[in-house]
């Protein structure tokens, strides 16, 4: 097994040993790895991804696509094909609950549900014509993150640890805080076949968003003088076991040992939302009830942005067996879920911004798909992969941009269609990465994040 990754990269592929042993398995690439240290194939924009996931599906025509029609069309039964049924259906149209309104210099559209982000349209890049594959959530979710819908396959957050490594060689390479714990589970931020160093690390809870961001087991009851005599028995024990034998397993465990222990001594600060100043933790709405717990998230991954992680992701999930943005029967409760993350990521965007962040972060709000524009149960929207917005910021997209559109009523992609493989491709080419030769060979074949599909959307690059 040996990555493909670039000819000019790898003269001869490392052997698997060599691999786990200079990356921490189950933590991420290391910078001190063989397949990390490499340089990009392209010219990057972004050096690392903030991956919001707001799982569920926000409705697309009740956040940022505004419809004109929708209004007219008002309680009027209208034929569409049925996702879910895949069948012709009269169903009745459904308007947006809440006020649209034109923000910024550039007059994009945003309903009042997302008042402080809308305050940074300028810097946003929407893309209004995506689609994806799955009809459900746990095949949806999969897709979002793996670019499959039931297979196991490395997660996007994996190939870009392996592709890239960490800037840190005492921090992942790969973090998701409190990633959703169903529909799909440790798949979505899993390795599958590539090296197990490139998985990705857990902070916090996985279904909790209000759990709190932290690296645990940092400190040891035997301080550091006793913790470094505990590793340094433990490196022998490990030795000793492995003898002169190659074994993947033993090899990853020691590397985990050894990334765990400069996590230790090194990362104990650097993920703690405490150090930060009273008017930066009120940035994000951290302190409030409301926003507390996803404020916390942002303020972490830019902390972990900040210390050279490649790809963060924070997720506003519950453990439910119904996503949190789910609303099949009552839409208004979006208002809720929307006011404990909106002050949060606008916190965010401001924060990165002033810090000269933004220029090389992209930050990456989604779902797994959008929602109908007409009723289910009197006051709720089923799921939507036809037509739905997805919206970029910083790492070398357009600011105050957007691409792409729906139908007249905002059930279906139908200009410029941009498919989750497309979206998964051109975030690899902002990193420098290309999604064809991002390769691993596997069980006689090789293996990608796009599979054979994929499309560079170049047209949404500043």
């Amino acid at each position: 097994m040996h990555s493909t990754l670039s000819d000019s990269i790898f003269a001869s592929p490392p052997s698997r040993r060599a691999l786990l042993k200079s990356a921490a398995c189950g933590f991420g690439g290391l910078a001190l790895s063989s397949f990390a240290s490499q340089q990009p194939v392209i010219v990057p924009r972004a050096k690392r991804v903030i991956f919001l996931f707001m799982q569920g599906g926000p409705s697309q025509v009740d956040t940022y696509d505004y419809k004109p029609e929708l209004e007219k069309a008002h309680e009027k039964k209208v034929n569409f094909w049925v996702p879910r049924t895949r069948q012709d259906e009269e169903r009745e149209v459904m308007k947006s609950f809440w006020e649209w309104k034109q923000y910024g210099e550039c007059g994009r559209w945003s309903t009042s549900i997302f008042p402080e982000v809308a305050k940074h349209v300028d810097d946003l890049c929407f893309i209004h014509s995506m689609h994806t594959e799955g009809v459900a959530h746990g095949p949806a979710t999969l897709f979002l993150h793996t670019g499959a819908t039931n297979l196991v396959r490395p997660s996007v957050g994996a190939w870009i640890s392996y592709g890239l490594g960490s800037e840190n060689a005492n921090l992942p390479a790969f973090v998701t805080v409190n990633p959703p714990a169903n529909k799909g589970g440790p798949r979505n931020w899993g390795n599958a076949f590539l090296p197990a160093s490139s998985q990705g690390t857990v902070l916090g809870q996985p279904g909790n968003f209000n759990a709190k961001p932290e690296i645990r087991n940092l400190t040891s009851p035997l301080g550091m003088d006793g913790a470094k005599r505990e590793h340094d028995f433990l490196s022998r024990l490990n030795e000793a076991q492995r003898g002169g034998s190659e074994d993947a397993l033993v090899d990853g465990m020691i590397a985990s040992h050894e990334l765990a222990w400069r996590m230790q001594t090194h990362a104990a600060d650097l993920v703690n939302v405490e150090r930060e100043s009273r008017d930066t933790r009120e940035l994000y709405g951290i302190g409030d009830d409301a926003t507390d717990g996803f404020g916390r998230q942002c303020l972490a991954a830019r902390q972990l942005a900040e210390s050279g992680v490649r790809f963060i992701q924070v997720s506003h999930c519950d453990n439910k067996a119904t996503p949190v943005w789910d609303q099949h029967s009552n839409m208004p409760k979006h208002e809720q879920l929307a006011a404990e993350v909106d002050r949060p990521i606008a916190g965010l965007l401001a924060d990165l911004k002033r810090r000269g962040l933004l220029e090389d972060t992209l930050v990456w709000w989604g779902s797994e798909f959008g929602r109908t524009p007409f009723t289910q149960n009197n006051l709720g929207r089923d799921h939507n992969p036809r037509g739905f917005t997805t919206w970029l910021a910083g790492g070398g997209v357009k600011p105050g941009f957007a691409y792409g559109s729906t139908d007249e009523l905002g059930f279906q992609a139908v200009e410029n269609k941009v498919h989750m493989h497309d979206l998964h491709a051109t975030i690899l080419h902002l990193l420098g990465l290309d999604h064809e030769k991002l390769t691993y060979s596997y069980a006689g074949r090789d293996f990608r994040l796009t599979d054979v599909h994929g499309r560079v959307v170049t047209e949404i690059m500043a």
